[in-house]
């Protein structure tokens, strides 16, 4: 039976950029693989393979490839997915079958060729994956490329920052279905799944040729809110509760957040306190967010709020990190996070978020997790904040219905 074959089937899907964008990224790549003296680029990461292709793969156990070359643009996809990958592609696509093991690396090797030096992302390539890439190309060489693709990434278009700026849009909506939905004795899980409609609607609406898929809210509440990542549950709403509003929108692999502390009907001296503390923190942080300012300084900076108040112990983590081609599973541009370990210094087209949280221990005043989130475009002269749900206590105890 076939290793490989081609599934065209059906007309190329409306593309998320336009052709002039996928040019102009893919330039960039190719410019990068004749300065390191690479014969082609082997990307296996959902990130970068979007980013270069505009097609998001289900892995689902099955992994999938791009292969980019001075005269080779073509993702490898899975026979399982049909044509949607081909449809979703910007350039080619090529099917492997499940008839032999390996066929994948089999594919790779026939878009590869003779390639001797390959450009591969080493923070995703596992170890039994790059020796079967190894066996498939006798001879060849593998070169780390991730770092350098990422700062690519880092520096986002026009054309990003419309996506970017329509994501954290849909965010406001699905913070402002999550408040709706609140109320005492509503679980968790049902609050969140308002927020959820209420966003994939919305970009159905103004995407409608897009893939719908990966959108989702975490909604904590009382104890649950002292991480940031904590997933909902069933708890029922209190009156008193501290909450912790998560909204995330995916539009084609672009991911967006809002994040947002509340209160349900009442708070007590001592949360507001720490509440208020935190939002100074956060107010400076977006009076931080420019051109030339290092993500490390700008961390140092807010340390030294929370260290007045005694409270940077609570710190969870970082401030803020780069948006773009990103999700909870996959994707990350780790040298554009606000961390005290981090000296990139923030140029016009990046964008970042400013969030600070502090998670005061069960059992002291005023316990919980308190975090706030704004996404920030850097300009020439400063930075455009694109989110628009308010935050702070004035706005954001909400009555009890």
């Amino acid at each position: 039976m076939e290793e490989t074959l081609r599934i065209e089937n059906g007309a190329k899907a409306p593309a998320t950029f336009s052709q002039a964008e996928m040019e102009r990224r893919v330039a960039g790549l190719r410019k990068l693989l004749e300065e390191q003296q690479l014969d082609a680029a082997f990307f296996t990461s959902m990130h970068n393979i979007a980013y270069y292709s505009d097609f998001l793969y289900c892995s689902f156990g099955r992994p999938y490839g791009l292969v980019v070359s001075d005269s080779t643009h073509s993702t490898i996809s899975a026979k399982i997915d049909g044509g949607q990958p081909w449809r979703r592609s910007f350039g080619d696509n090529l099917v492997y079958t499940d008839w032999q093991r390996d066929n994948f690396y089999r594919a790779a090797r026939s878009l590869l060729g003779p390639s001797k030096r390959l450009g591969v992302e080493f923070d995703h390539l596992t170890l039994e994956a790059r020796a079967k890439l190894e066996a498939a190309l006798p001879g060849v060489t593998l070169i780390d490329i991730a770092p350098l693709v990422m700062r690519q990434r880092m520096i986002k278009s026009p054309e990003e920052h419309a996506i970017i700026r329509d994501g954290a849009a849909v965010a406001d909506i699905g913070g402002w279905a999550v408040v709706e939905a609140m109320g005492e004795g509503v679980p968790e899980h049902e609050v969140a799944l308002a927020g959820t409609s209420a966003m994939t609607r919305e970009i159905a609406k103004r995407y409608p040729h897009s893939e719908i898929r990966d959108t989702w809210v975490w909604f904590q509440s009382g104890l649950n809110t002292d991480g940031a990542h904590n997933p909902v549950t069933t708890r029922a709403l209190e009156a008193g509760d501290i909450l912790s509003l998560n909204c995330f929108p995916m539009i084609q692999g672009y991911y967006t957040a809002l994040e947002r502390t509340l209160f349900l009907g009442h708070a007590s001296e001592a949360h507001l306190k720490h509440w208020e503390i935190n939002c100074q923190v956060h107010r400076r942080g977006l009076e931080l967010i420019k051109p030339g300012a290092r993500c490390c300084d700008i961390a140092a900076e807010l340390n030294e709020i929370y260290a007045a108040h005694d409270l940077l112990r609570y710190r969870s983590f970082g401030y803020g990190h780069s948006f773009g081609v990103l999700s909870h599973y996959y994707g990350r541009e780790a040298a554009l996070e606000l961390r005290e370990d981090i000296e990139t210094a923030l140029e016009p087209g990046m964008v970042v978020s400013m969030e600070p949280m502090i998670t005061i221990p069960e059992g002291q005043p005023g316990a919980g997790g308190y975090r706030e989130h704004d996404i920030l475009i850097v300009t020439e002269e400063g930075a455009e904040n694109i989110t628009g749900f308010p935050f702070g206590a004035e706005h954001n105890v909400i009555s009890l219905r």
